[in-house]
């Protein structure tokens, strides 16, 4: 497109992971096996918290929330890079790739906010039993629910607006498999400072004071679990709240790992890697991890089962 003296390109190519072309088949199939067992595995999760009344608990109402983000999240990332494993086709319009960050971005907000929730509600029914009931109602829950994904909305819209205002006059390539903010920007020949400032303004707000009530809460948890002085107590204590800690060390270890390490050439694709873990594998990992080492989860998943198989020989007599 002609603009001025410049000319402006209205289309990106992803560069993804290289020209692996050996090994495109077998990436194909593993991240679309991935990405069935995350969509699967996160469906279940809200169909139980649904469905169980013993599931109706402030701590399953967040992952529920969790799981619908999931969802949402993997789907951003996963058929654009499914799509051109198997076709080819690395190419994607600058409208199609900002609209892809947007959702992104939009989501990793949320994703902070409602993994610091959780660990704010275990911080209370484990630090503080006799107020959790009026700290932590239903009321009070969707409030916070629905002010983590408004102010998420509002804020990634603020630098969509600001990024569909840029002009791109070459190169092309955006050396990753998504639409992330530093290899778009890097291809901007606008001015981009005041988006930076923003993002960086934005990005602060959204994920800095969610990552330090979660390490306030578990530093919290953890010293009042040392106090307990005996050890089935201690070991039931920690049970309730290491499936959560587990999910928040892999998601905040990766997202901390590839937005602070410089953007150099030699640690690029170790960026990408560590990109995969918290877009792609933390997903998938979230509905094991609740559902494997959670008990109440096994024994909502046992009912339905169980259901299951009474409705099924019903139909065969």
């Amino acid at each position: 497109i002609e603009g001025g003296n410049e000319t402006y390109i209205t289309e990106f190519i992803l560069l993804g992971f290289g020209n692996l072309h050996e090994m495109q088949i077998l990436l194909f199939l593993l991240f679309l096996v991935i990405y069935i067992v995350t969509v699967a595995g996160n469906i279940l999760i809200v169909v139980l918290v649904v469905a169980d009344q013993h599931l109706h608990t402030p701590m399953y109402f967040f992952l529920g929330n969790l799981s619908c983000l999931e969802i949402c999240y993997t789907s951003t990332v996963l058929p654009r890079l499914l799509a051109g494993l198997l076709t080819g086709d690395r190419i994607i319009s600058v409208s199609g790739c900002i609209t892809q960050f947007y959702f992104f971005g939009f989501l990793v907000a949320v994703e902070c906010s409602l993994l610091s929730m959780m660990s704010y509600d275990r911080y209370l029914a484990i630090c503080k039993p006799l107020h959790y009931t009026a700290l932590m109602n239903g009321r009070i829950c969707l409030q916070l629910a629905a002010v983590s994904w408004m102010s998420s909305f509002l804020a990634t819209g603020v630098v969509i607006y600001l990024m569909s205002q840029l002009h791109f006059c070459g190169p092309n390539e955006i050396d990753h498999f998504l639409c992330d903010f530093t290899p778009v920007i890097k291809l901007s020949c606008s001015d981009t400072s005041l988006i930076k400032l923003l993002t960086f303004i934005f990005s602060s707000i959204d994920t800095l004071p969610p990552f330090l009530l979660t390490l306030a809460s578990y530093v919290s948890i953890i010293s009042t679990i040392l106090r307990i002085p005996s050890t089935s107590g201690r070991r039931k204590a920690f049970s309730t709240c290491s499936s959560h800690l587990l999910v928040v060390t892999i998601y905040y270890g990766t997202l901390i790992i590839v937005y602070v390490l410089p953007d150099t050439d030699t640690l690029r694709d170790l960026n990408k890697v560590f990109s995969v873990f918290y877009t792609v594998l933390t997903p998938m990992a979230n509905p094991l991890i609740y559902s494997l080492r959670n008990k109440e989860v096994k024994e909502a998943l046992g009912k339905v089962f169980i259901k299951c198989m009474v409705l099924s020989a019903i139909q065969e007599v």
